[in-house]
């Protein structure tokens, strides 16, 4: 008779297009009694292939796949297999995309840069079945719902769909209308009109003001976190202490 029953262990696949990140997570996931990591992936055609043989309980996908859109495969995973919980990972423009991945399907959402003890509450979070949002980020987004609820509509990103958002930052990122049209799958003419809809929404006049707008943007983004939540972040007495316990990457 066997001294212990073995452990049913949650299985983890994490998605991310750096092996860095993708290694340095499966290895603090395998470490823990109750998960194991089941598969890896780099982009979003892995990612179903990863998702269909390994069967897991819960994805771990970055926000950002080189040219793909991770928003845009959360809602595919999420048609495909409405039972497996999603838990997205970012770096940059924190509020911005962390109500859009509530929104595509996602439960939680964490920061690169969080303490590996808080990555770890979030996959337990989501695998319960709550939503997990990082306390600060939380507020932020709180105090920007009820700012919105009593300021008139004012000309910014966040008006922008998800895929108007996608292209946005491929002409940020250098990238001309037929190279995004080529990246995405999309018309040239399709990419055009996005293009369009993107500069009325963000009241530009002209090509120029968009592609200046657009690597304005971008470089803000890479250069650094959300104004407000990285300083919040950087002068909570609670994320000071952990620093020394970060996820191993």
């Amino acid at each position: 008779m066997a001294e212990e029953r073995a452990i049913a262990k949650f299985r983890i696949l994490v998605v991310d297009d750096h092996p860095v990140v993708r290694q340095g997570l499966l290895h603090f996931i395998n470490q823990q009694n109750d998960l194991v990591g089941c598969g890896e992936a780099s982009n979003s055609s892995e990612a179903l292939q990863s998702a269909s043989s390994s069967r897991p309980d819960l994805a771990i996908v970055d926000v950002r796949l080189k040219n793909e859109d991770g928003l845009e495969l959360v809602r595919e995973l999420k048609a495909r297999f409405p039972e497996m919980r999603i838990l997205m990972l970012s770096q940059y423009d924190l509020p911005l995309y962390a109500e859009r991945a509530l929104r595509a399907g996602a439960l939680g959402f964490v920061i690169k840069a969080q303490a590996a003890d808080e990555i770890l509450a979030a996959i337990r979070s989501v695998l319960a079945g709550d939503i997990y949002l990082p306390r600060l980020l939380t507020r932020h987004l709180l105090h920007q719902l009820i700012g919105a609820a009593h300021s008139t509509p004012r000309p910014s990103v966040e008006n922008l769909t998800d895929r108007e958002l996608h292209v946005f930052r491929l002409l940020g990122a250098g990238r001309s209308t037929r190279e995004i049209a080529v990246v995405l799958g999309l018309s040239f003419k399709t990419v055009e009109t996005h293009r369009e809809n993107i500069k009325h929404k963000l009241g530009l006049q002209g090509a120029n003001q968009l592609i200046h707008f657009a690597t304005e943007w971008a470089r803000q983004q890479t250069s650094s976190q959300q104004p407000e939540v990285a300083q919040d972040l950087a002068s909570d007495p609670n994320v000071q202490a952990s620093r020394a316990t970060r996820l191993p990457t």
